[in-house]
């Protein structure tokens, strides 16, 4: 199937079966995300892979969002709550030791990176880390879908929670989106059984001549 045909296929799945992904089917989302288009390439965000079960259950617990624990896997994007010259250097080195170049050839790129981002201020750029989870988050979406993978993005969950119970405030980060993976349960989830509803294309797209 095309990608056309897998996004037809995908939906918000709100009641999740029993059957487990795989790790090597985890693995190739995980490798999508990463892949992922990131503004200057920082990715300013980190995914957490959520199997424990227990862990699952709590992070549930009084959610509307019973996908949370009773998916497969739970992947939770948490965007750093500022940018540092810290992160900034560790990029630096880590694109000179992939590409073979000099650190120093890369000083026209950080000074960039720190006179754009550093001018800023810290809710800025945790708003445009945020965003730069979201694109993420689509990516990992297709991705799903072109495995036969079902997934529900969710936003209604307690951030508090989720940074507390994962560790996440003490590594900078807050959880902005997560992402429930698994299977459809076809048997109990009415919303499996319906046609997807989209705009026609003629009335979403227009074209600028």
């Amino acid at each position: 199937m095309n990608t056309i045909e897998n996004l037809e296929w995908r939906y918000a799945t709100k009641k999740f079966n029993e059957n487990k992904i795989s790790s090597a089917d985890l693995n190739r989302i995980l490798e999508a995300i990463n892949l992922s288009a990131s503004s200057t390439g920082l990715q300013p965000y980190r995914v957490f892979v959520v199997e424990n079960p227990s862990i699952r259950k709590e992070l549930g617990k009084d959610s509307f969002n019973a996908q949370i624990s009773e998916s497969s896997h739970l992947l939770v994007f948490a965007a750093f709550e500022k940018i540092t010259i810290g992160q900034i250097e560790n990029y630096m080195l880590h694109i000179a030791g992939e590409r073979g170049v000099p650190v120093e050839a890369l000083a026209d790129f950080k000074a960039a990176l720190v006179g754009g981002l550093l001018s800023r201020s810290d809710e800025e750029n945790f708003n445009w880390a945020a965003k730069q989870a979201y694109i993420a988050l689509g990516t990992a979406l297709i991705a799903a879908a072109e495995l036969k993978i079902d997934s529900t993005p969710m936003e209604g969950f307690d951030a508090a929670k989720f940074d507390s119970l994962l560790g996440l405030t003490e590594k900078g980060l807050k959880s902005v989106v997560t992402l429930a993976l698994g299977y459809r349960d076809h048997e109990n989830d009415a919303f499996a059984k319906l046609k997807k509803v989209r705009l026609p294309l003629g009335d979403f797209a227009t074209f600028i001549d």
